[in-house]
């Protein structure tokens, strides 16, 4: 299934933490925060937003911070997505 995100909306997948702290410690589940290091799966046109015009600043592929408690998190074909608006991207990571 492909997901076509709307105006200033960005699709992302969570990329992997560690489950091992520095240490070596093995960190359950539970105790590991929500991942705000993402991949950009789909972008949106961008366009007219709240009477403004809103260019997209990130593509597909580019690795991106967000902010912590944005988004709505959904399920596609056995992969959880987080739909975000641009504004929430905090940064884009470059290697």
């Amino acid at each position: 299934m492909n997901v076509k995100p709307l105006f200033d909306k960005v699709v992302v997948k969570a990329i992997e933490s560690e489950e091992k702290t520095s240490s070596g410690f093995i960190l359950p589940s539970a105790s590991q925060e929500k991942q705000l290091l993402a991949q950009v799966v789909a972008v949106g046109p961008g366009g007219l937003v709240d009477g403004k015009e809103v260019a997209m600043q990130v593509k597909v592929g580019d690795k991106v911070l967000y902010a912590k408690y944005s988004g709505s998190e959904f399920k596609i074909d056995g992969q959880e997505l987080v739909i975000i608006r641009q504004s929430d991207i905090l940064a884009i990571v470059e290697d």
